[in-house]
């Protein structure tokens, strides 16, 4: 036997050493082996398709990052080609401003001279009314001067003999 104070103790119960730990370790590890048996294989499926469907986030995420990075290159491509695009924009514009101001240069010119020529024709119409307008003033001053002439100068004795004489001659020419 062994000496010292673990002389009473038998080597099955023999500190750090107890039996009942292994007996406790075996019982653990069958009831583990059982457990495994019967339950296990939900817990594998579960576990196999838990892999599964992460290998296929796995995939479509790769996918998702493969498109991710095409659209950025295409992005990049038209962000590179973005001055060549602004500077067509921009000649296309200045050929567009210049044809409008060359269209707006001929439809003025074309208002100007209708213009023109309705004015003409307005000065004309003007003159040709005021040149009436004064042979009419013309004529009936000189009718009102020759009537104040004939006035001064035919008197009374003179009217009476002037009117007895158209009165003869339009008997004469009644007969």
């Amino acid at each position: 036997m062994l000496e010292g104070s673990d002389a009473g103790i038998p080597w099955w119960n023999y500190p750090g050493l107890e039996s009942w730990k292994f007996v406790n370790l075996l019982l653990f590890i069958l009831i583990g082996f059982y457990l495994h048996r019967r339950f296990g294989r939900p817990i594998k499926e579960g576990l196999r398709l838990r892999s599964e469907a992460i290998k296929a986030e796995l995939k479509l995420a790769k996918q998702e990052r493969d498109q991710a990075l095409a659209k950025l290159s295409e992005v990049e491509s038209r962000f590179a080609n973005l001055d060549v695009e602004v500077s067509k924009v921009k000649e296309r514009n200045l050929g567009e401003i210049e044809a409008e101001r060359e269209r707006i240069s001929s439809t003025t010119e074309g208002e100007l001279a209708r213009i023109r020529d309705q004015a003409k024709r307005e000065i004309e119409s003007a003159g040709k009314t005021a040149r009436q307008e004064l042979r009419q003033f013309a004529a009936q001053e000189s009718i009102r001067l020759a009537e104040g002439l004939l006035k001064q100068e035919i008197g009374p004795a003179e009217h009476a003999r002037l009117t007895n004489r158209s009165i003869e001659k339009l008997r004469g020419s009644q007969r």
